[in-house]
């Protein structure tokens, strides 16, 4: 084998249709695009939501809802999770960082500490924000809620 025997495997090319070049290509006449009506023309192009004259959808059905652009998105994490944490890497200080580290979060994630579970561990727990309940339990062990 060299490069002036190369070709390509059997079957795997095949010959380009000519459409538009008359009757006897039998591709000819309406060159392979039906008879009449707007996808027949040249120069049609679908416009987004267009349903042959038919009132779309988006315009059938009325608006709804809104999108709050204020919303803030945080991270759930229960405070179950951060006992399994401190006791699996033998850790007083539980911040961002170890979150990230342990799979919990991503980078760019803001976290809230939820109450969930029970806490025994004296910990020093960072996060953006705590739910009453979770403050609550990691100061009645002795620990510390530190808002970031």
């Amino acid at each position: 084998m060299n490069l002036s025997n190369l070709k390509p495997a059997p079957g795997s090319t095949g010959t380009r249709k000519r459409i538009g070049r008359g009757p006897g290509s039998g591709l000819g006449g309406t060159s392979t695009r039906g008879h009449k009506g707007a996808k027949s023309r040249s120069g049609y192009s679908r416009k987004i939501g267009f349903e042959g004259g038919q009132m779309p959808i988006q315009r059938r059905l009325p608006k709804f809802g809104f999108k709050n652009i204020n919303r803030v998105e945080y991270k759930a994490i229960n405070i179950a999770t951060l006992e399994q944490l401190a006791h699996s890497r033998q850790l007083t200080k539980i911040g961002r960082d170890d979150l990230i580290r342990a799979g919990f979060i991503s980078a760019s994630q803001l976290v809230k500490i939820l109450g969930n579970g029970t806490l025994t561990a004296k910990l020093e727990v960072e996060a953006h924000a705590f739910s009453k309940s979770a403050e609550a339990a990691i100061q009645a062990v002795g620990g510390t809620v530190v808002k970031l």
